[in-house]
């Protein structure tokens, strides 16, 4: 079983921890992962830059001059996309992305993640509980000092939605915060150190 360093809050060690075989231990597939990624980098685009074409440019369809004797160049109207404030040619329009990702692909695609983060060195601990009465930053930067953490891109995966230490770590740059269920594989991987709350191998023991 894949070991991992475990801290108390205030950044003391207490021991090593076994973490669960099936997340963290599979076969890291490549093809879920990037399937998984790839649907979600797509997702967060907004696909509404639009533009307009010759027949929805504000304009009057009048000929501006008669065809022929003035010595200009033909033209037809004034939306043309060769005049200036004119249509344009294949230019974007609106556009939904939405990539629907099985629930299996998903879950495969969690387990490679964490799988490939715990064969990595020290890039995944255990905190034992996370419990502050109020927000002090002060307190997550030290516990940061302390396991080698400060400066690092860092994803703590919580078991719940925890406001006071969210609101302790926003205003650290290159921190997360996040419960576990919101967690996916590009979090994991985009993260150099994952410190993940000890209930949450508990559960996943029991899953």
């Amino acid at each position: 079983m894949t070991q991992a360093e475990m801290y108390r809050q205030n950044g003391e060690k207490a021991g090593e921890v076994g973490l669960p075989e099936s997340y963290f231990g599979a076969e890291i597939k490549e093809g879920p992962v990037y399937y998984a990624v790839n649907a979600l980098l797509t997702n967060q685009r907004q696909g509404d830059a639009s533009t307009k074409t010759r027949g929805q440019v504000s304009y009057s369809t009048k000929k501006p001059w008669r065809q022929k004797g003035t010595g200009r160049a033909r033209a037809g109207m004034r939306s043309s996309p060769v005049w200036r404030h004119g249509g344009t040619v294949f230019g974007p329009h609106t556009k939904e992305y939405d990539v629907r990702v099985p629930k299996k692909i998903r879950r495969i695609a969690l387990a490679s993640a964490l799988s490939a983060k715990a064969q990595e060195e020290a890039a995944v601990m255990v905190i034992e509980r996370i419990e502050m009465s109020a927000p002090k930053t002060r307190e997550v930067v030290e516990f940061l000092k302390k396991v080698d953490a400060y400066g690092k891109r860092v994803l703590f995966m919580l078991e719940t939605v925890n406001p006071v230490f969210w609101k302790s770590a926003r205003n650290l740059d290159r921190v997360q915060v996040k419960p576990f269920s919101e967690c996916n594989a590009y979090d994991i991987l985009l993260a150099e150190k994952l410190v993940i709350e000890r209930s949450v191998l508990d559960q996943l023991e029991q899953k």
